[in-house]
Order: structure tokens, then sequence, then C-alpha cells
């Protein structure tokens, strides 16, 4: 999972797994889902992410482990 944000645009965009985009969806005002071709999210697109989100910090609770 990576997250990437874009100051110039103020678009936060966050990837749960790599592989091309074939459909988005915006689910709420500047919120928008991508999805693969098999209809599984794949990306997250938040708009004007500073009005959003505290982005001057970030952390993590919890990693699940790795799969062996």
């Amino acid at each position: 999972m990576t997250f990437e944000y874009f100051p110039d645009t103020d678009t936060l965009y966050i990837a749960f797994r790599s592989g091309p985009g074939a459909d988005a969806a915006e689910v709420a005002p500047d919120v928008i889902f991508d999805y693969d071709a098999r209809g599984n999210v794949i990306g997250l697109t938040v708009e004007h992410a500073s009005e959003r989100a505290d982005l001057s910090s970030f952390s993590v609770s919890r990693i699940p482990p790795l799969a062996a």
C-alpha cells in the first residue's frame, strides 16, 4: 500500500494494490474509488485533501504479518 500526496493539486492517492485501473466512481464529493477489471478497489483518491484530513502527521497503528 502506498500513500502519495500531490501538493500542487492538493490530492491524496492511496494505492491498495498495484495494477491497471479499469473504472472509477465518485463515492462522495471529491472521493473517488479506482477499480480493477474484476471490480476490486485498488485505489482511493481524495481531492482537496488538506481540507478533509490532517496531513501534518501520519501513523500506522497495526500492520498484519506478511504471508510466508
